[in-house]
């Protein structure tokens, strides 16, 4: 296949909107159109929504599309299947399987969850306890067990999911990786409601759960490594979002600093300047974190933006809330809802406020992401562990 370059990208845009022009074709169409002409993500393989171009020239077809006023796919509502089932799909699924899910993933036909976190295994993923046991008869998997935090659950229709497969081996070694229909029998999705009265995360129950060998993710037994594709992915789409300067949590403080001066202090002024350079400076280390994806797979570098998101999101909320006074203290709404997606920079500054505190937790804890900077970035001695070799079943739980 010929090279792929910017002229060529922008002429298949302007083919696909002559198409199917955005002013008479259907949101759904358009976009189904646009990811059969391998204009959805060009660096994917082609007859997958793309065209086996560089990443780097996405935001060609991007700018093209925007200007003609061209529907999205919606990327927030449905992060968790591009940012994270998208790429595991497409490194270790088979030919079928890509065929089947990149397309209505990426359209937002079918919106995907993730099924990872344990209520006793959750920084330590790998002592996860979910078991799926395969059926002699036709090979198939039988799963029980609870997972948590698990955001958008309640409008999944597919989970990607990790189980113990084989308690006699280490913790990281018995793990298999799964893709789990939410609307099959044994699935409950219950609400799990947040410190900001709604409830986008869930806990979901597995009980006698179904999947065929079909919906397996790699090997038997290989589920860690998969895994980590995943979780890699995860935190680069947390951290290392593409955002505008002064986009993100500190636009809003920013905003409230210009249009009301009676709030200002020196204090807070020199707080503000502080946390406004760092806010650049991470958004410019995003910048180059998604260069260096140009070249292959997210490593670990992912989990320093992440921690850079999730001090500097709890660090801006809280300065605006002492910005605002007795204004800070006030609180929208605390209404129970399940919202369709998650929102970290919305409402009122109360939610920011309350909703950054799960960003240390979220997409993995900030002492677990600590660990992976310092031995995998900085090549610090690793901790001493003493049960990577033992069998799970022996853990002491």
């Amino acid at each position: 296949m010929t090279a792929v370059d910017a002229a060529e990208l922008r002429r298949r845009t302007r083919e696909l909107l002559a198409a199917h022009p955005p002013a008479t074709t259907g949101r759904t169409d358009f976009l189904r159109a646009r990811f059969d002409a391998g204009l959805a993500w060009v660096h994917y393989p082609a007859g997958l929504g793309g065209l086996d171009a560089p990443r780097s020239l996405q935001p060609v077809v991007d700018a093209e599309l925007a200007a003609a006023g061209a529907p999205d796919n919606d990327p927030r509502r449905i992060g968790i299947g591009l940012g994270m089932a998208a790429p595991t799909i497409l490194g270790f699924g088979t030919d079928e399987q890509k065929r089947r899910f990149l397309r209505p993933l990426w359209v937002g036909e079918e919106v995907w969850c993730q099924l990872f976190s344990e209520p006793g295994a959750g920084s330590d993923l790998a002592a996860l306890g979910t078991r799926a046991v395969r059926e002699e008869a036709d090979g198939d998997w039988t799963v029980d067990g609870q997972k948590v935090w698990t955001s958008s659950a309640h409008v999944a229709r597919w989970a990607i999911l990790i189980a113990r497969t084989d308690p006699d081996l280490p913790k990281h070694r018995g793990i298999s990786y799964f893709i789990c229909d939410m609307t099959d029998p044994g699935v409950e999705v219950r609400p799990l409601r947040q410190i900001t009265g709604e409830a986008e995360f869930n806990e979901v129950f597995l009980t006698g759960v179904r999947i065929p060998d079909s919906q397996r993710l790699g090997p038997v037994g290989a589920g860690w490594k998969v895994a980590q594709t995943t979780l890699m992915n995860e935190r680069v789409s947390i951290g290392g979002s593409r955002i505008p300067r002064e986009g993100g949590m500190i636009g809003p403080v920013a905003k409230t600093w210009r249009e009301r001066p009676e709030l200002r202090t020196h204090d807070l002024h020199q707080r503000l300047l502080t946390l406004w350079v760092e806010a650049e400076v991470a958004r410019l280390a995003g910048e180059r974190l998604r260069q260096q994806l140009v070249a292959g797979q997210p490593g670990p570098e992912g989990s320093g933006m992440k921690l850079a998101f999730a001090r500097l999101n709890q660090e801006i909320s809280g300065l605006e809330v002492e910005l605002l006074g007795e204004e800070g203290l006030l609180y929208g709404d605390w209404t129970m809802r399940r919202p369709d997606l998650v929102d970290f920079t919305g409402r009122d500054a109360g939610y920011r406020y309350l909703r950054s505190k799960g960003n240390s937790i979220e997409g993995g804890t900030s002492e677990v992401l600590l660990n992976i900077v310092a031995e995998r970035v900085l090549g610090l001695p690793a901790e001493p562990r003493n049960d990577k070799d033992v069998a799970w079943k022996d853990l002491s739980r």
